[in-house]
């Protein structure tokens, strides 16, 4: 009735915007996944920083850009913005439904490297 339901974060990016701003070089992406998930398949462009050794001072420089994570769901990408929060740690947004979002809309992908 008063659309609680459908509210989602303002810091819930989807797959389609995500890619509109890495074509116009306006975001920088960290995976927060394990580096053998990274290995095995990812966003082109994205940086691995895996939550497991997650600290938000070591973050990249966006150099001017949004910094988003990304994930498998975006579980994994919503604590690691939830602590970069915690740490006063400068991040836009992150992924909504993670590279399976993102592999679910056709949008290219970099396996085995």
């Amino acid at each position: 009735m008063f659309g609680f339901a459908t509210r989602s974060d303002p810091r819930d990016i989807t797959a389609e915007q995500l890619k509109a701003m890495l074509d116009a070089g306006e975001a920088l992406l960290v995976d927060v996944r394990e580096p053998h998930e990274f290995e095995a398949a990812h966003i082109p462009g994205a940086f691995n920083l895996p939550l497991s050794r997650l600290d938000p001072a070591a973050l990249p420089d966006p150099a001017g850009r949004r910094l988003v994570l990304s994930c498998a769901a975006g579980g994994r990408s919503a604590r690691a913005l939830a602590a970069c929060d915690a740490a006063r740690a400068a991040v836009d947004g992150h992924l909504a439904g993670g590279i399976g979002a993102w592999a679910a809309q056709g949008l290219p992908i970099v396996r085995g490297a």
